[in-house]
C-alpha cells in the first residue's frame, strides 16, 4: 500500500513549478519579479484602504447596498483576469480577457463613484487619491506582461486563428503552490473578507431602516 502512495505523493508534490529567478541577471527576470513580488502583491493594500474609507464614510446609511454591490463587481473584474493570468498560459485569449476586464474596471469605477456622490457619500480627497492607484494598477500589470509575451500580442494583433491561441491551457510548469497559496489567501483576507463584511453591513442597515419604517 505504501508503494503506491508514495508513488502518488512524488507525482503531486514532485512535479517541476515554475520559478522566478532568485537573482536578476536580464530584463525579463527583473519584470517578472516585479510582477509577482512587487505590483501584484502591492494591489491589496490599495484594496485594503479603500474599504476602510466607505467604513468611515458610513457607507451603510448613504449609499448602501447598491454600492457595496458596485464594489464586488469591481473585485470580480480584478479577481478573474489575475486568477486566469496565474494559473493559465498567456496567449491571445488571456489577453483579451485581461484587456475586456480592464476596461469593464474602468467603467464600473465611474459607475461606483457616480453612486457615492449621488447618494450624499462624501469622497474624500484620500479615498479618490487611493482610487488612482486602483485604476492604474491594471494598466501597469498588462504593460509588464505585454513585456513578457510580446510574441502573444504580436499574435493577437496578427489576428491569431491557430487553435492554441484561442483556449485556456494550464501553465506547464505552474507557478510554485506557497506563491499561489499566498495569493489566495490574500485575496481571501484582505479582500473577500472585508467587502464581504461591507455587504452584509450595507444589508442590516437597509433591514432596519426597513423595518423602522413599516413600524
Amino acid at each position: 500500500m505504501r508503494a503506491p502512495l508514495s508513488r502518488l505523493r512524488s507525482a503531486v508534490l514532485g512535479r517541476p513549478r515554475r520559478r522566478v529567478p532568485a537573482r536578476v541577471h536580464d530584463v525579463q527576470s527583473a519584470t517578472l519579479r516585479y510582477l509577482v513580488y512587487g505590483l501584484l502583491p502591492a494591489w491589496f493594500i490599495p484594496g485594503l484602504l479603500d474599504w476602510a474609507q466607505h467604513r468611515r464614510t458610513d457607507i451603510e446609511h448613504t449609499a448602501g447596498v447598491q454600492e457595496s454591490l458596485i464594489h464586488a463587481l469591481m473585485m470580480t473584474e480584478v479577481g478573474v483576469p489575475i486568477v486566469i493570468a496565474l494559473l493559465c498560459e498567456i496567449n491571445p485569449l488571456v489577453l483579451v480577457i485581461i484587456l475586456g476586464a480592464i476596461l469593464a474596471h474602468e467603467a464600473t469605477a465611474l459607475w461606483d463613484v457616480t453612486t457615492a456622490e449621488e447618494s450624499g457619500r462624501e469622497v474624500r480627497p484620500v479615498e479618490q487619491h487611493i482610487h488612482s492607484f486602483l485604476e492604474s494598477m491594471p494598466f501597469m500589470a498588462c504593460g509588464a506582461l505585454a513585456c513578457l509575451h510580446w510574441e502573444q500580442i504580436q499574435a493577437l494583433v496578427r489576428g491569431a486563428r491557430n487553435r492554441g491561441a484561442w483556449t485556456l491551457r494550464l501553465k506547464r510548469p505552474p507557478l510554485p503552490t506557497g506563491y499561489l497559496a499566498g495569493v489566495g489567501g490574500a485575496i481571501l483576507g484582505l479582500i473577500a473578507l472585508p467587502y464581504g463584511e461591507e455587504l452584509v453591513r450595507c444589508l442590516r442597515a437597509r433591514r432596519r431602516r426597513s423595518a423602522t419604517a413599516a413600524a
